[in-house]
C-alpha cells in the first residue's frame, strides 16, 4: 500500500541517559488563552527562575504578572503591538478608525476547537477581517522572542549565540498532534529556532509543567483547602497570593528560587502515591494524573490527559449571553461590529470584576457600561438601557444611575455555575476511575484557580476526599514548571497515549475471518486490505526512549519518496482503517537517497537493485510524536518527517 511494502516489526526500549543540558539558557513561553508570559533560567544557576519584567498598563487591582493575550495589526496587516500596549492603543482609537484595525484576543481557543487544523486555518479579528492563524501566532511568539532575548542578554555576563538557547512553549495536554505541530510551525515562522534544529524547541504540556513545579513546593508556598469535619471555606482561605518571602528580586526581573531536590510537601508522598493536577486556565481545563517514583523523583502518568473547554472564558460567554437576553442578540452583534473597541472595553470591565466575585458576597458587582454602548442602544432601539432591563424581567441584574449594571450574587452564580459544574464533574469522574482511585493530593493551578468561586466549589465537593493544594502565584505555576522541564525533559518518565495510532497494511487473506470486500488478488496471491497495524494503543503506557520500529521496502526501482498514511482512533476496538471512528490523521514521509552500489559493483546507481530496506523508528513517549529512519544496507540516515497538518 502507498507504494511501499512493510515487513519487519520491532518494539524495544532504549534507555535514555540523563545528559548535561547542552544549552546555556532555557526560555519558556506560557502561551495562554487570556494571558501569556515568559520566564528563563541559566543552566549554570538552574535553581533561579527569572520571571519577565512587570508589564506597564493593566487593570486596577489586578497583579499584572503576565500580559493579556491580545494582538493588534495595522489596517495593512503589519504587526503593531501585543498585550497591554495593543489593548490600550486600540481603546484610544477613534471608533471609525478602529473598525479598520485588526484586534485579536483569546485566539488560542480557535486551535482547540478546529477539528481540521491546517497551515491555512484563519482567525477572525474583532472587526470581522480574517488572517491566517499561523501568522497571528507567529507575531505573538516573535514579540516574546524579542523581549525575552533582550532580558536574557541584560542578565548574561557572556555573549549568547542563538543555538545556546532552548525554547519551551506550553500547550494544553488535551491538544492533539496537529495543534502541537501548529505551535511548532508558528515558532519556526517567528524565528525562535530553525526547522533544521528541532531539538532546540520543546513543547511542554501545561498540567505536566505544573506537576513538575509542584514537586519543588515548600509548605509556606501553598494554600491548603482540605477540610476536616465541621470546617468550611472562610475568608482567610481566599487567595491573595501576595507572599513574597520566597522571592529574590533584581532590577530587571523577579527571581524565584526553587529547591534543588524536592520540596517539603513532596516528602509526605511515598513511592507509588498518586495525585491529580487540574490546570484551570482561561480556555481549557486540563487534568493529568501522576505517580511519584522514588528515589529519583521522576513522574509517571497514570491515565491519559483529559479535560475540555471549561476555562474561565465560559464565564465571559455566559455574560455575553446574558447581555443578549437583556438587549437582544441582534443589537449585541451590531454593537460588536460597529463599535469593536467599545465592546473590548466592556469585556475588560467584566474581566476585572469577575476576579473579585466570591461566594457569599453581600453587595452587588458593578460593571461599567461604556458611554458608546448606552448611546448606541438609545439611537438604535429608541429607548434607554434602563428600560431594556425593566422589559427583560431579569431581576438579578439591576441598573445604577452611575451608568453601571449591578450584578447580584445570584447573577454571578448563574454566570459561573455551568463552567464550575463542568470542572468539578470532570474531576469527580476522573477520580472514580480504577487507575486513579486512592489519589492523595489535588493541585489546583492556572489563572482560573485564583477564583474563590471555583475554590469553594472544589473544596465543597472534594475537600474531604483528598488534600486540595493551591500554590502561591498560582497563575505562574505552569510557567515556572515549563522552565524546569526545559532544564530536564526526562523528568516525566512514562506517559499515556491519548489515541490509538497505526497504518494500513496487507495481510494474507483468511476465508471466514476476513470480509470478502477486503480481498485483493495480487500476483496470484490473496491479500486482505486495510488492516490496521497498531503502533500504540489508546491509554497505553509508553516510557521515554521507548520506540516502535517498522521496516519498509520501496515498491519500485528508483523510488525517491515513501509516503505512509497514519490513522488514529479514540478506541482500541478496531481491526480495519475503514472501521467507524478511525480517521486518517497524518503522514510519514521518507525521502530516499540514491542507493550506494555494493562494494565491487560496476555501473553505479542501477547496481544496488536488490531489495532495499528502510527502517523507521517512532517515539510516542515524548510530548510530540517523532520519527527517524535509516537505510539498513548503507546505514545512512534517511530524511524522515511526520505531518499532522496537511490532511
Amino acid at each position: 500500500m502507498c507504494g511501499v511494502i512493510c515487513d519487519v516489526i520491532f518494539f524495544v526500549v532504549e534507555v535514555r541517559p540523563r545528559m548535561a543540558c547542552p544549552f546555556s539558557v532555557v526560555v519558556a513561553i506560557d502561551f495562554g488563552t487570556t494571558s501569556s508570559g515568559y520566564a528563563f533560567s541559566f543552566t549554570q544557576d538552574s535553581e533561579a527562575i527569572h520571571m519577565m519584567k512587570r508589564w506597564e498598563g493593566g487593570d486596577p487591582g489586578v497583579a499584572n504578572q503576565k500580559s493579556p493575550t491580545c494582538l493588534l495589526l495595522t489596517p495593512d496587516l503589519r504587526f503593531h503591538s501585543f498585550g497591554f500596549a495593543a489593548r490600550d492603543f486600540y481603546h484610544d482609537l477613534d471608533p471609525e478608525e478602529a473598525r479598520h484595525w485588526l484586534y485579536f484576543d483569546k485566539f488560542k481557543m480557535k486551535i482547540h476547537s478546529t477539528s481540521d487544523l491546517t497551515m491555512e486555518t484563519e482567525l477572525e479579528a474583532v472587526n470581522g477581517r480574517r488572517v491566517r492563524a499561523i501568522e497571528v501566532f507567529a507575531h505573538a511568539l516573535r514579540f516574546f522572542r524579542e523581549h525575552a532575548l533582550k532580558e536574557v542578554k541584560d542578565q548574561s555576563s557572556s555573549v549568547l549565540e542563538g543555538e545556546e538557547i532552548r525554547w519551551v512553549i506550553t500547550v494544553p495536554a488535551v491538544w492533539r498532534q496537529p495543534a502541537k505541530q501548529f505551535m511548532r510551525e508558528a515558532a519556526y515562522l517567528a524565528g525562535l529556532v530553525s526547522p533544521d534544529c528541532p531539538e532546540q524547541l520543546l513543547i511542554a504540556l501545561e498540567p505536566e509543567a505544573a506537576s513538575i513545579y509542584c514537586r519543588k513546593l515548600r509548605l509556606h508556598q501553598v494554600i491548603d483547602l482540605s477540610l476536616t469535619e465541621g470546617e468550611d471555606l472562610t475568608s482567610d482561605t481566599v487567595c491573595g497570593f501576595a507572599s513574597d518571602d520566597f522571592l529574590r528580586r533584581s532590577r530587571h526581573s523577579r527571581t524565584f528560587l526553587v529547591e534543588s531536590g524536592t520540596g517539603e510537601l513532596w516528602s509526605e508522598l511515598q513511592t507509588g502515591d498518586r495525585y491529580i493536577v487540574a490546570d484551570c486556565g482561561g480556555g481549557t481545563v486540563d487534568l493529568t494524573v501522576h505517580q511519584i517514583e522514588q528515589p529519583q523523583g521522576t513522574l509517571k502518568e497514570l491515565y491519559k490527559a483529559s479535560g475540555g473547554p471549561y476555562g474561565a472564558v465560559g464565564v465571559d460567554l455566559a455574560f455575553e449571553a446574558m447581555l443578549c437576553q437583556i438587549f437582544g442578540e441582534d443589537f449585541i452583534q451590531t454593537f460588536k461590529a460597529k463599535r469593536p473597541a467599545a465592546w473590548v472595553d466592556l469585556t475588560i470591565a467584566f474581566e476585572a470584576r469577575k476576579r473579585t466575585a466570591a461566594p457569599g458576597r453581600a453587595n452587588a458587582l458593578n460593571i461599567s457600561l461604556p458611554f458608546s454602548f448606552i448611546d448606541f442602544y438609545k439611537r438604535h432601539k429608541g429607548q434607554s438601557v434602563e428600560a431594556a432591563l425593566r422589559r427583560s424581567n431579569m431581576n438579578i441584574v439591576k441598573w445604577s444611575s452611575q451608568g453601571m449594571l449591578r450584578l447580584t450574587q445570584e447573577a454571578m452564580n448563574e454566570l459561573f455555575q455551568p463552567t464550575i459544574t463542568n470542572i468539578v464533574k470532570h474531576i469527580e469522574e476522573l477520580m472514580a476511575k480504577p487507575e486513579v482511585r486512592g489519589v492523595r493530593f489535588l493541585f489546583l493551578v492556572g489563572g482560573f484557580a485564583e477564583s474563590p468561586m471555583l475554590q469553594k466549589a472544589v473544596q465543597k465537593a472534594l475537600g474531604r476526599t483528598c488534600r486540595i493544594i493551591i500554590p502561591h502565584d498560582v497563575g505562574l505555576t505552569i510557567l515556572k514548571g515549563a522552565v524546569l522541564f526545559g532544564l530536564d525533559p526526562t523528568v516525566v518518565r512514562v506517559r499515556r497515549c491519548p489515541l490509538t495510532y497505526g497504518v494500513g497494511v496487507l495481510n494474507r487473506f483468511i476465508d471466514g475471518r476476513h470480509p470478502r470486500d477486503k480481498l485483493l488478488i495480487k500476483d496470484g496471491r490473496e491479500w486482505c486490505t486495510d488492516i490496521l497495524d497498531r503502533f500504540v494503543c489508546v491509554d497505553q503506557s509508553v516510557a521515554l526512549g521507548e520506540v516502535v520500529r517498522r521496516s519498509y521496502t520501496p515498491a519500485r526501482m528508483g523510488q525517491r519518496k515513501i509516503i505512509i498514511n497514519i490513522y488514529c482512533s479514540t478506541t482500541d476496538d478496531i481491526t480495519y482503517i475503514s472501521d467507524p471512528g478511525v480517521r486518517k490523521c497524518g503522514t510519514i514521509t521518507l525521502d530516499l537517497p540514491e542507493p550506494l552500489p555494493p562494494p565491487g559493483a560496476v555501473g553505479g546507481a542501477g547496481a544496488g537493485a536488490e531489495r532495499r530496506e528502510i527502517r523507521a523508528t517512532m517515539q510516542f513517549g515524548d510530548t510530540e510524536i517523532k520519527v527517524t529512519a535509516v537505510d539498513v544496507m548503507s546505514n545512512r540516515s534517511v530524511r524522515a518527517s511526520i505531518d499532522f497538518l496537511s490532511n
